[in-house]
C-alpha cells in the first residue's frame, strides 16, 4: 500500500481546457494528501497559439513535463499524426513522473493520446466532463472513448452522469 501523497498528473493541452482545470489544480496543489504533477502539451507549446504554458506558470504552477506533439497543419491526417507523437511523449513523461492517477478533461485528441498511453501503462484515469454531448462533431467519439478508458468519472451535469452510467460505467465511480 502506498504511503504519502497521491500523485495526480493533470494533462492540459489548451488554454480553454486549462481554464476549466485551474481550480481543481489549485485545490490539489494545496491539499497535502496530493502531489500535483502537470503535463502541458499541444497548443500550450505552440507560438502561434501564444505559448500559453506561460499562463500556467504565471498562475504559480510548476510544469513537470512538456509533450510537444502538435504538427503545423489543420487536417485530419495532421491530428492523427499528432496523436502518435503525443503517445510517444506521454510514455516518456509518465514513465519519468510515475503518477498514481492521470486527470483529463473533455474530448480533444491530445487527451485521447494521454488516455491511451495511461491505459497501456496501467495508470488509472480520472475523466472530467464525460457524458457531455457535442452535436455534429467527432468530439463525442473521442470523449466516449476516454470515458471507457477511465476509472473515475466527474460529469458536469446529472444528464451527463446518466449518460456515463448508460455506457456501463460503475455508478459508484460516477
Amino acid at each position: 500500500m502506498k504511503r504519502g501523497p497521491i500523485s495526480v498528473c493533470v494533462v492540459t493541452g489548451t488554454r480553454a481546457e486549462y481554464g476549466l482545470l485551474r481550480a481543481v489544480m489549485a485545490a490539489l496543489k494545496t491539499d497535502p494528501a496530493f502531489d500535483l504533477q502537470i503535463v502541458a502539451s499541444a497548443m500550450h507549446l505552440v507560438p502561434e497559439f501564444g505559448l500559453t504554458y506561460r499562463e500556467i506558470e504565471a498562475d504559480g504552477f510548476r510544469i513537470d513535463a512538456k509533450v510537444d506533439m502538435l504538427l503545423a497543419a489543420d487536417t485530419a491526417e495532421a491530428a492523427a499524426k499528432s496523436m502518435g507523437l503525443g503517445v510517444i511523449g506521454f510514455v516518456d513523461a509518465f514513465r519519468r513522473l510515475k503518477p498514481d492517477l492521470i486527470m483529463l478533461l473533455g474530448d480533444r485528441f491530445e487527451a485521447l493520446a494521454a488516455a491511451a498511453t495511461a491505459v497501456v501503462l496501467r495508470i488509472p484515469i480520472a475523466h472530467l466532463s464525460g457524458g457531455d454531448v457535442t452535436e455534429g462533431a467527432f468530439d463525442d467519439a473521442i470523449r466516449h472513448a476516454i470515458t471507457k478508458m477511465s476509472h473515475l468519472h466527474f460529469a458536469a451535469s446529472a444528464q451527463a452522469a446518466a449518460r456515463v452510467r448508460q455506457m456501463g460505467e460503475d455508478p459508484k465511480r460516477v
